[in-house]
């Protein structure tokens, strides 16, 4: 029975933490722009969030006129795996997503840093965290902590300039053409 009980317990103390588990995209990826990769519909997924403070994402329409940004997600209000379907783009356009945090008024932007008003990088953006999935992990305050936990969402059909494949990726791909070489090989009489 005391097996059965330290399992319990061990699921007990394991339950909480992946209730509030959420994809953050990885360290090195701040400031990497949204790129669309093709003319296919880009669908955003919302991942989730660790904040105290409400955020409203927007794709930023850069149109000058107020108000005119596209709603996604909201942290607090949205469901996780809630998606919405943003169109088609010009492929090689930069999409740039505008974070408002509710509680302080202010916005925080995909890409450059100055773009935002500490002029700090308050996004990151992980290109194939998925097969044909960036990840952005937004920071919801001026001048940090920059945990990045704020706000994740994912979209399919878009790039970044660092995407590159990982590294198990690449190993499988050596693994498969060293293994038509050797079977290519005629045997020797």
């Amino acid at each position: 029975m005391k097996p059965v009980r330290q399992l319990l317990a061990a699921i007990a103390l394991i339950a909480p933490l992946s209730a509030f588990a959420l994809p953050i995209a990885a360290s090195g990826t701040e400031g990497n722009p949204v790129l669309v990769g093709n003319t296919a519909n880009i669908i955003a997924r919302y991942e989730g969030n660790s904040a105290s403070y409400s955020n409203d994402l927007y794709l930023f329409t850069d149109d000058g006129i107020a108000g005119n940004d596209i709603f996604l997600f909201n942290n607090h209000g949205s469901a996780v795996g809630a998606t919405v379907n943003l169109g088609s783009f010009a492929t090689g356009s930069e999409l740039v997503f505008r974070l408002h945090v509710n509680n302080t008024n202010t916005d925080f932007f995909t890409g450059l840093a100055s773009r935002n008003p500490d002029g700090a990088l308050h996004a990151r953006v992980q290109g194939n965290w998925l097969p044909n999935t960036t990840l952005v992990s937004f920071e919801d305050l001026d001048n940090g902590p920059f945990e990045f936990n704020d706000l994740s969402f994912s979209f399919t059909n878009t790039t970044t300039p660092n995407d590159v494949p990982e590294p198990a990726s690449m190993l499988l791909l050596s693994l498969g053409l060293a293994g038509i070489a050797v079977s290519r090989r005629k045997p020797r009489k």
